[in-house]
């Protein structure tokens, strides 16, 4: 029985509010000799909002992503923080034209270290099969590790230590695992 994609819709729980700040990335990745980009969104807290798995890396692909995004959250957010590609400037002013549109080199780096977790696990897994796969993977992974990886901020040990706490007890909750 796999329990993974019904333990992650548990999971995901984070609530939008009108003060986010979307960072969105694109990474390519490998499957079967084929290339395919991993578009991600992660909001300042570094909270995994949402990721596709796409062939194409143009505006048509952002678009998708960003009214997906739209969709999942139910509201746009205040700053949109991109890399310097185009397709996202485009896709923003027609899905979301009233976002402020941020695109510079360093402001992306917290969307860019999301996806160091996936590359490690990429290593171990040596590779993936197949593009759904990939897709059921990192929808399950980003969902336990938000859950897992406290927030990016200076937080003292009891603190780290209880948000640990809480994050075994929501996971076994939502693993249906007794307390």
């Amino acid at each position: 029985m796999k329990f993974g994609p019904a333990c992650a819709r548990r999971l995901r729980r984070k609530r939008p509010s009108r003060r986010d700040i979307w960072h969105l990335d694109e990474v390519v990745i490998t499957v079967a000799g084929q290339k395919h980009w991993l578009w991600r969104a992660v909001d300042e807290d570094g909270y995994v909002l949402d990721e596709i798995v796409q062939t194409q890396r143009d505006t048509k692909a952002a678009k998708r992503l960003l009214k997906r995004l739209l969709k999942k959250q139910g509201c746009p957010p205040r700053r949109m923080i991109t890399d310097k590609l185009g397709s996202y400037a485009t896709a923003g002013r027609q899905v979301m034209p009233r976002t402020e549109h941020r695109s510079h080199k360093g402001l992306n780096d917290r969307a860019e270290n999301s996806h160091l977790p996936l590359r490690r696990r990429e290593r171990l897994m040596q590779g993936f099969r197949s593009p759904g796969g990939l897709q059921r993977f990192t929808s399950v992974f980003s969902a336990i590790r938000n859950l897992c990886v406290p927030p990016r901020s200076r937080r003292s040990a009891l603190a780290t230590h209880l948000h640990r706490l809480a994050a075994m007890a929501e996971w076994k909750s939502a693993a249906c695992v007794p307390a």
